[in-house]
């Protein structure tokens, strides 16, 4: 569905899938909605979360994203485990399979959009690295965190064994991926998973007054960093540089830069202004 409403309406998808999507005004809402299985990903899901983040990447009437689920008992548990033995019974179906979800989780994190997760209750294995993948984590105080694969013999995936390290350090990364343990928000805040923590109560409407941080935000310029600086850890420094000389020329040709010199020139309030919404806070 490509028709976008006005900041007042809000459009929702009829399906009965177990992933919602909706769009008010520039902000874009995908809730996980399998409450009874603690929003564990079967196929269906992955499927459906991969349609929705394709069809926002090309359309400019979406300025960000929120993603959230509907239940304060989790986020995500994981992958379906109960699914894995019938769709994963060789190393060679398992590994096309992985393969597959793993390039829908490229596109998510490479969305050239801001990204903002939000984690009420469990966020578990794939579960947690999705939420990790999100530009911005926020969590409310009985949201944890959970690299829960080894309780089952398995590794990391879903991106789990590339984001931790830089998130966190290797040492610190190790540890949660060897012991699986539960990281609850203070400690997830205190260790850099997660950016802000927010009330249990006012959880989905502090995440939407956070996203609404980027509604005049210049979103081509935003995108252009984010997938250039989620290379960074890949490429040498002349990589980058090259590559920040050629998003700054695109940048410098927008409409949006051309305004904000304007205003700045005729001293007029910026068009994007973060401290903005900080002093209001």
């Amino acid at each position: 569905d490509n028709n976008h409403n006005t900041a007042s309406d809000t459009k929702k998808n009829d399906s009965t899938s177990y992933v919602h999507h909706d769009v008010v005004g520039v902000s874009g809402v995908v809730t996980l909605d399998r409450p009874h299985a603690l929003n564990a990903l079967n196929s269906d899901m992955v499927w459906s979360l991969h349609e929705i983040f394709t069809c926002w990447k090309n359309d400019p009437a979406v300025g960000h994203v929120v993603l959230s689920s509907s239940s304060s008992r989790a986020f995500c548990a994981g992958g379906d485990v109960k699914s894995m033995g019938s769709r994963l019974n060789s190393a060679s179906k398992a590994r096309a399979a992985l393969r597959d979800d793993h390039q829908k989780m490229f596109d998510l994190m490479n969305l050239e959009l801001p990204v903002i997760s939000l984690i009420d209750g469990a966020a578990a294995g794939a579960g947690a690295n999705i939420a990790l993948a999100a530009d911005f984590v926020l969590a409310t105080p009985r949201g944890f965190l959970m690299q829960a694969f080894v309780r089952i013999g398995l590794v990391p995936d879903w991106g789990g064994m590339y984001i931790l390290p830089k998130l966190i350090g290797l040492q610190k990364a190790k540890e949660l991926v060897f012991s699986g343990r539960r990281v609850y928000a203070e400690e997830a805040k205190e260790m850099g998973l997660i950016y802000d923590i927010v009330g249990a109560d006012t959880a989905m409407k502090d995440a939407r007054a956070f996203a609404s941080r980027f509604i005049d935000a210049p979103t081509q310029a935003i995108g252009l960093a984010k997938n250039i600086m989620n290379q960074s850890y890949s490429h040498d420094y002349k990589t980058i540089l090259e590559m920040e000389a050629m998003a700054q020329s695109i940048a410098r040709g927008a409409d949006f830069h051309k305004e904000a010199i304007k205003r700045f020139a005729e001293k007029k309030p910026a068009l994007f202004d973060w401290e903005s919404f900080e002093k209001k806070a």
